[in-house]
């Protein structure tokens, strides 16, 4: 009986050892092949980063360019636009219509000037007014607290009064 238990212990253990090493190799598999794959994305995912980088780069390079069209563009026309404005300015004054021109916006101003300050003038008279009604207001308010205040006093000595007539 003992050679049989030696036997079947035996058989157990190498069966054991067998699956133990079934499951080293495939946990070895496995692993290879997961650094594999993790290894071919990060590739991909190297040459997606140059790819926008380039894409990026090249794209800012354009908008630089037509940046620098679209200033060159408007200071020309800045200049033309002012140097024309300047003959017309120069052909006025020598025609002397700026001086009627001149005269024109002065009136204008005085008469903005006018109505401004009676404007003022109806804002200052509705502040007043609106202070003094405040100021009833809260006058009448003082009395009626007074008034409140007052008569709870007359209650409480009443009823001292008729603890004290109890007693």
């Amino acid at each position: 009986m003992a050679r049989k238990k030696s036997s079947k212990s035996n058989g157990v253990a190498a069966t054991l050892s067998h699956a133990a090493d079934s499951v080293k190799d495939t946990a070895a598999n496995v692993g290879s092949s997961i650094a594999s794959t993790a290894e071919g994305a990060m590739a991909s995912v190297k040459k997606a980063a140059a790819k926008a980088t380039k894409a990026v780069s090249k794209t800012a390079t354009q908008v630089k360019k037509a940046a620098s069209k679209r200033v060159t563009k408007a200071k020309k026309s800045l200049a033309s636009a002012s140097a024309a404005a300047k003959k017309e300015a120069a052909a006025l004054k020598r025609k002397g219509a700026g001086r009627k021109a001149a005269a024109k916006k002065a009136v204008k101003r005085v008469a903005k000037k006018a109505t401004a300050k009676k404007a003022a003038a109806k804002k200052a008279v509705k502040r007043v007014a609106k202070k003094a009604s405040a100021k009833k207001a809260s006058a009448k308010k003082a009395v009626k607290r007074v008034a409140k205040k007052a008569a709870p006093r007359k209650a409480a000595k009443k009823k001292t009064a008729r603890k004290a007539a109890k007693k």
